[in-house]
C-alpha cells in the first residue's frame, strides 16, 4: 500500500512536471512570437543601431591608431634621450632605463592587440562570407528549379523569334522603318533605365531580377511574337494593294508595339512584386532557421528534463529498496533482541527457582538437626 501511494505521489509530480513544461513551451513560443513582431516592427532602429554602432567601431579604431602612434613618438623620444644621456657615459654604464623599457613593452602589447583585432575581423569577415554562400546557395537553388523549362518551351521561342525576323525583313522592306525604330528606341531606353535601377540594388537582388528579366524575356518574346503573326499574315494577302497594306501594318505595329509596352509595364510591377516577396521569403526564411534552432534547443532542454526526471526515479527506486532493505534487518534485529530478552527472562526465572528450592531444602535440615541432638543426650544421659 505504501508503495502504491509513493508511486501515486510521483505520477502526480511528474503529471505537475509534464504541466509546467506545456506551460513554458507555450510561454516560450508566445515569446517567440513576441520576438518575431519586436524584430519586424523593429528593423529600422536595429539598422540605426548597427550604424552607430559601426561608427563607434571607426572612432574606437582611429583612438586606437592615434594611441599607438603617440606610443611610438613617446619610444622615440626616449631613446633620442637615452643616446643623449649614454654620450658621457661609459660601455658598463650604459644600461636601457626602465622607462624605456616600459614604454616598448606597451608597444609590442599594442602591436600584439593589433594584430588580434585583424584575426578577429578576418573571422568575422569568413563567417559572413560563409553566411552570404549558404544565402546565394539557397538562391540559385530557387533559380535553377525556376529555370527547369521543358524543352518545348526552348523549341517554341526559336520558332518565334525566326518568324519575327522575317516580319521585321518584310516591314522593312514596305517602309515601315521609322514605326519600327520608334517603339525599339523606347524599349531600349526601358532597358537601360531598368539596368541602371538594378545595378544600385544589392548583389542577391540584381541576380534574382537578371533571372527574371530572362524569363520575363521569353515570355514576353513569344507573346510579341504572337501578336505580330497577324501582321505578317496581313502582309501576305494585302501584296496587291500597297497603299492600303502599308497603312494597315503600321498600324498594326504600332498596336503590337504599344501593347508590348503595356506588358513590359506589368513585368515590371510583376518583377517588383516577386522582389519584395524574395526579400520576405528571406526573411522568412532566417526566422524559420532561428525558430527550428530554438524547437532544437527546446527539445534538447525537454530531453534533458526527461532524463533527470528519469535519474529521481531510478533513486527513488533505490531509496525504496535500501529503505526496505533496512526495515527487514531492522526488524531482524529486533526479533534476535526479543529471542536474547526471552532467554535472559527464562535464566531468571530458573534461578529463582533454584533458590527457592535451596532455602526450602535449608529450612527442613534446620528442622532435623536439633533433634537428633537431643535423641543423642537423652541416650548419653540414660547410659
Amino acid at each position: 500500500m505504501k508503495q502504491i501511494e509513493i508511486c501515486q505521489e510521483e505520477n502526480k509530480i511528474l503529471d505537475k512536471m509534464h504541466r509546467l513544461k506545456v506551460a513554458e513551451v507555450e510561454k516560450l513560443t508566445q515569446t517567440v512570437r513576441e520576438l518575431e513582431e519586436a524584430v519586424l516592427a523593429g528593423g529600422a532602429a536595429a539598422n540605426a543601431v548597427r550604424e552607430y554602432q559601426r561608427k563607434v567601431q571607426e572612432l574606437n579604431e582611429e583612438k586606437r591608431i592615434l594611441d599607438r602612434e603617440l606610443a611610438r613618438a613617446k619610444i622615440s623620444a626616449n631613446r633620442v634621450a637615452v643616446v643623449v644621456a649614454n654620450d658621457w657615459k661609459d660601455a658598463p654604464d650604459k644600461v636601457m632605463p626602465v622607462k624605456q623599457w616600459l614604454e616598448e613593452r606597451k608597444y609590442y602589447q599594442g602591436e600584439m592587440q593589433q594584430l588580434k583585432d585583424k584575426l578577429a575581423i578576418a573571422e568575422r569577415a569568413a563567417k559572413a562570407e560563409a553566411q552570404l554562400k549558404e544565402k546565394y546557395q539557397l538562391r540559385f537553388k530557387v533559380l535553377e528549379e525556376r529555370f527547369k523549362v521543358p524543352s518545348n518551351v526552348t523549341s517554341r521561342t526559336a520558332a518565334e523569334g525566326r518568324s519575327i525576323s522575317n516580319v521585321r525583313s518584310r516591314c522593312m522592306s514596305l517602309g515601315g522603318v521609322e514605326n519600327l525604330s520608334r517603339p525599339s528606341n523606347g524599349s531600349l531606353l526601358r532597358k537601360t533605365s531598368f539596368q541602371s535601377g538594378s545595378s544600385q540594388s544589392n548583389d542577391a537582388s540584381s541576380l534574382l531580377k537578371k533571372a527574371k528579366n530572362l524569363s520575363g524575356a521569353f515570355d514576353g518574346g513569344s507573346r510579341s511574337e504572337g501578336k505580330e503573326k497577324p501582321v505578317q499574315l496581313t502582309d501576305q494577302k494585302d501584296n496587291g494593294h500597297s497603299g492600303t497594306s502599308r497603312e494597315s501594318h503600321s498600324n498594326g505595329i504600332v498596336t503590337a508595339h504599344k501593347n508590348a509596352d503595356l506588358n513590359a509595364a506589368e513585368k515590371m510591377k510583376l518583377e517588383n512584386k516577386d522582389y519584395v516577396c524574395g526579400a520576405v521569403y528571406d526573411m522568412l526564411q532566417k526566422e524559420v532557421i532561428v525558430l527550428r534552432k530554438a524547437c532544437n534547443e527546446k527539445d534538447h532542454s525537454l530531453k534533458d528534463k526527461d532524463d533527470a526526471i528519469e535519474m529521481l526515479a531510478k533513486k527513488v527506486e533505490t531509496l525504496n529498496k535500501a529503505m526496505a532493505i533496512e526495515a527487514k534487518r531492522m526488524r531482524r534485529e529486533v526479533a534476535a533482541m526479543e529471542k536474547e530478552v526471552a532467554t535472559i527472562r527464562n535464566g531468571k526465572e530458573y534461578d529463582q527457582r533454584l533458590k527457592c528450592s535451596y532455602s526450602a531444602k535449608g529450612a527442613m535440615n534446620g528442622h532435623t538437626l536439633p533433634q537428633r541432638n537431643d535423641r543423642s543426650y537423652k541416650n548419653f544421659t540414660e547410659q
